[in-house]
């Protein structure tokens, strides 16, 4: 017969698996998590990103009012940006426009 530790354990487990689906581990075994965002398109990535900046951007000119009464973490929604930043999509924008301008 199974000890209550031990049904404790694996209830806990199923709970685990069935909700917390939000952050997954690295694949490379590193401390840090991922999160996906499921998005439309680029275009929507873009608009969230700027959408960001500019809560930074009011956030920043209204520091005495804004910061203060609604504690906005500006640096935390900056970093944030950073991450969303698809780098590496418009390096690749960058070199099919090369090839593209080099072709005429």
């Amino acid at each position: 017969m199974e000890s209550n530790e031990i049904k404790t354990l694996r209830n806990l487990r199923k709970l685990t698996a069935k909700y917390c689906t939000t952050l997954n581990p690295s694949i490379d075994k590193t401390e840090f998590h991922t999160a996906q965002l499921k998005l439309v398109d680029y275009y929507e990535l873009g608009c969230i990103i700027t959408n960001m900046l500019k809560l930074c951007i009011l956030a920043l000119d209204n520091e005495e009012h804004t910061i203060k009464k609604s504690s906005i973490n500006v640096s935390l929604i900056l970093e944030t940006v950073l991450q969303m930043f698809p780098l590496d999509e418009l390096e690749m924008l960058s070199e099919m426009n090369e090839v593209l301008v080099g072709d005429f």
